[in-house]
C-alpha cells in the first residue's frame, strides 16, 4: 500500500512565499488521496493565514494549525501531534519543491533503510538586486558554508550529519522523541544528532531538490546567521560535543580578530597577528568574489565581498554571545531570549 504522508509546514509571516510553496506541493506527483498538508502558523500578522485559509477552502486536505509560541520546534511538534501519516515530511514555507520531491523521498526512505532522508537545497535570490543575488550565492558557496553538502551539492547519495527539512517514518518520533523546544534555531541539527547517537542514519539524495529563497537584505541575513550561531553552544551542551568542526571556524575567526585588535596597540606580535588574519581572510574572500564577478557581473562580486564577512562575523558573534549567555548567565533556550526575533 502507498504510505500516507503528512507534510508539516511551520510558518510565520510568509505571505510572499506560502502560496508558491503550497502550489509546488500540490503539483507533486504523489497520490493526493494519500497526502495531507498541515500548515502550523506562528501567529502571522502579514496575511499569511488568510492565504492558507483560502487554499484550504479549495483543497480540503490542507489544514491550518496555530502555534502560539511562534518558534519552529513548537510548530513542528504541534504538527507531529496532529499528523495522521505513516510518514512525516518537513517542509519550509520559504521554499518550493520539485514535482517528484515527495515520491522520491518516500521511495528512498523505504529502500535505503535510512531514518531520515532529505534532498539538496538550491538557493535562489529573493529579487533581482545585486545584494540579493550575492546572498544567494554566499549561502551555497564553499567559502560561505563550508562542506555543508545539502547546500553545495553532492555527486551521489551519501550519509550525512543533517539534511534540510527531512522525511521520517512516524516510528522515529516514537523512538527518539520530538524536537527540542528550547532551540528556536538548529533544532534539526540536535534532532539528527540524537537520532545518530541511537543508531539512526541520515541520507542526502542529491537529485531530489528544493528551492529556497534567500533573505533579500544584509540586515535580515545578519539576524538569521546571528541566530544560527547563538543556539549552537546550547546544542553542543545538549548533545555533549561540537557536532562539526565547521561550526567553530567563525567564532574562532571573530575571537582572533577581537583579541588581536584589543592587544595590537601594546604588542607588535598581536599587530602582526591581526594583519595576518585580516589579510588572509580578505584575500580568500576577494578571490572567491572575483571568480563570481567574472560570471555574474562586477556588482554581484562587490556585494559578495560584503556578504561573506557578514555571514561569518554575525555567526561568530552569535556563537560567542550564546556561550556567554549559557555559561555565565545560565540562559537555557528560546524562552530566555524573547527579545530576539526568530526568522526561518
Amino acid at each position: 500500500m502507498i504510505p500516507y504522508v503528512s507534510i508539516l509546514v511551520p510558518m510565520r509571516n510568509e505571505a510572499a512565499f506560502i502560496a508558491n510553496c503550497l502550489d509546488s506541493i500540490l503539483e507533486n506527483d504523489y497520490p493526493k488521496d494519500r497526502l495531507e498538508i498541515l500548515v502550523i502558523d506562528g501567529m502571522s500578522t502579514d496575511g499569511s493565514r488568510e492565504i492558507v485559509q483560502e487554499c484550504a477552502m479549495r483543497v480540503p486536505w490542507i489544514r491550518l494549525l496555530e502555534n502560539p509560541k511562534k518558534i519552529v520546534p513548537t510548530g513542528l511538534n504541534i504538527g507531529i501531534a496532529h499528523a495522521k501519516g505513516d510518514i512525516i515530511m518537513l517542509m519550509n514555507a520559504h521554499s518550493t519543491y520539485s514535482h517528484n520531491y515527495i515520491s522520491e523521498l518516500v521511495a528512498w526512505l523505504e529502500k535505503s533503510g535510512a531514518d531520515n532522508v532529505g534532498g539538496v537545497c538550491v538557493t535562489y535570490p529573493a529579487n533581482d538586486t545585486s545584494m540579493a543575488q550575492a546572498i544567494a550565492i554566499g549561502l551555497s558557496h564553499p567559502f560561505g558554508v563550508g562542506n555543508s553538502h545539502f547546500r553545495i551539492g553532492a555527486a551521489e547519495p551519501r550519509w550525512v550529519d543533517t539534511v534540510p527539512y527531512g522525511c521520517f517514518t512516524r516510528e522515529v518520533f516514537d523512538r527518539i522523541g520530538t524536537f527540542d523546544e528550547q532551540l528556536a534555531r538548529n533544532q534539526d541539527d540536535e534532532f539528527n544528532f540524537r537520532l545518530a547517537r541511537r543508531g539512526g542514519r541520515v541520507l542526502l539524495v542529491p537529485h531530489v531538490v528544493s528551492y529556497y529563497f534567500a533573505r533579500e537584505s544584509a540586515s535580515k541575513l545578519w539576524r538569521m546567521y546571528y541566530q544560527y550561531g547563538y543556539f549552537k553552544p546550547l546544542v553542543a551542551r545538549k548533545v555533549g560535543r561540537i557536532m562539526t568542526v565547521r561550526q567553530l571556524i567563525p567564532p574562532l575567526f571573530v575571537l582572533g580578530l577581537l583579541g588581536s585588535a584589543l592587544l595590537a596597540p601594546w604588542s607588535r606580535a598581536m599587530w602582526l597577528v591581526l594583519v595576518s588574519i585580516v589579510g588572509a581572510y580578505a584575500t580568500a574572500a576577494i578571490a572567491c568574489s572575483i571568480s563570481v564577478a567574472l560570471k555574474r557581473g562586477g556588482r554581484c562580486g562587490l556585494a559578495l565581498c560584503m556578504v561573506f564577512p557578514l555571514m561569518h562575523v554575525s555567526y561568530g558573534l552569535g556563537f560567542l554571545k550564546g556561550m556567554l549567555d549559557l555559561l555565565v548567565f545560565g540562559r537555557k533556550g528560546a524562552q530566555d531570549i524573547a527579545g530576539i526575533p526568530i526568522t526561518r
